[in-house]
């Protein structure tokens, strides 16, 4: 590891200018934060996070949606764990939970087709959150829906994909970026393929990285060396779980049930394409197509006064920089999405970046 990091020091002076890198993937910024890697890096290389974390990135507008699909009768709403606490206009999934509605935590949505196997006379929702890394599971969980006759089990999709995320964010020239470290489960469904746009469009280097300290210093020494040489590529240090294909099997599952449509990022905007939605043909599995789901929610951006989420998800701002970290906002109580996530920038800066 000492040679990696005398390899950065004289990657750096050959550059000779400050190196801005985006980590994109949530579980990116934590490893960085736990193994330390930030206190490696030599001066003027920075490291700032990005929009790779999926709860973070949740519509306000979702959650609003979410409860009142909780709420209604006959219905059994699941959901992934990390997103009961991620803030609404004024409530939650947990306080939802708390005043009444059947609101489950589930590991995953084969457990929510288990749920709707055993209470055929209700309506069984699996809230359908994440990246391309979770959508296969969610497409595989319907064809089994399929093929065993179960009619009462449905999903919320608000599935997200990461290429049109990072196209938006290098076209809108809101943040100067050097280069990408790209997510390593993501591109373990896609492959390298997805993100050609990045080098070709938009001339930054980009490596996809594994989560170890080693891989993440290797992967961030390819990227100085591409930027050293003056070149853009998408390279893959993740060799051991990552190919330039994907999953193909994996991706072709994704395809078969949903297609893509517009998408809006909490804290971000709607970006064109980046959400994913059920085909026509499963539009019987979307619980949108069988509950008319009414809330006096308002669109629009629905962030707390002060929060800097939005911001800090399109790495304009680090979370120590916004005016409600560690004294309002905390992982106990926390004002915007970015805390709630352990995944999240602001979780992962409280946790191990130090805070007064």
């Amino acid at each position: 590891m000492s040679l990696a990091v005398e390899r950065l020091k004289n990657l750096m002076k050959q550059i000779g200018k400050p190196v801005r890198l985006m980590e994109v993937c949530g579980t990116h910024t934590v490893a960085i934060f736990r193994q330390g890697v930030r206190e490696l890096l030599p001066e003027g290389l920075s490291l700032i996070s990005g929009p790779g974390c999926p709860v973070c990135v949740t519509a306000v507008e979702d959650i609003e949606k979410a409860m009142e699909i909780s709420r209604k009768e006959n219905v059994i709403f699941t959901t992934f764990g990390d997103m009961m606490r991620v803030p609404g206009v004024k409530k939650n999934l947990s306080e939802a939970k708390a005043e009444g509605a059947d609101i489950r935590v589930l590991y995953s949505p084969m457990d929510a087709l288990k749920i709707a196997s055993e209470n055929k006379d209700k309506k069984i929702v699996f809230f359908a959150t994440g990246f391309e890394t979770t959508s296969p599971s969610v497409a595989a969980t319907l064809f089994e829906a399929e093929k065993r006759g179960i009619s009462n089990f449905y999903i919320y999709s608000v599935h997200k994909l990461v290429p049109p995320a990072l196209d938006a964010l290098l076209g809108s020239g809101e943040v100067k970026i050097d280069g990408f470290i790209l997510p390593g489960h993501v591109s373990a469904i896609i492959g390298s393929k997805p993100y050609k746009f990045i080098t070709e469009k938009y001339l930054k280097p980009s490596v996809i990285t594994g989560f170890e300290a080693g891989d993440i210093l290797q992967g961030i020494n390819m990227l100085l060396e591409q930027i050293a040489s003056n070149r853009a590529e998408v390279e893959i240090q993740y060799k051991k779980v990552v190919r330039e294909e994907g999953n193909p099997k994996a991706v072709a599952l994704i395809n078969e049930y949903f297609e893509p449509c517009d998408a809006y990022w909490r804290g971000i905007g709607t970006i064109p394409l980046s959400g994913l939605k059920l085909r026509g043909k499963y539009k019987h599995s979307d619980i949108n197509s069988v509950i008319k789901i009414e809330t006096s929610f308002v669109s629009g951006p629905q962030e707390p006064k002060g929060c800097s989420c939005g911001e800090i998800l399109k790495g304009m701002k680090t979370p120590d920089e916004c005016p409600l970290f560690a004294g309002v906002c905390t992982p106990e109580s926390p004002v915007g999405a970015c805390m709630v996530s352990t995944e999240g920038s602001c979780a992962a800066y409280y946790k191990y970046g130090g805070h007064i």
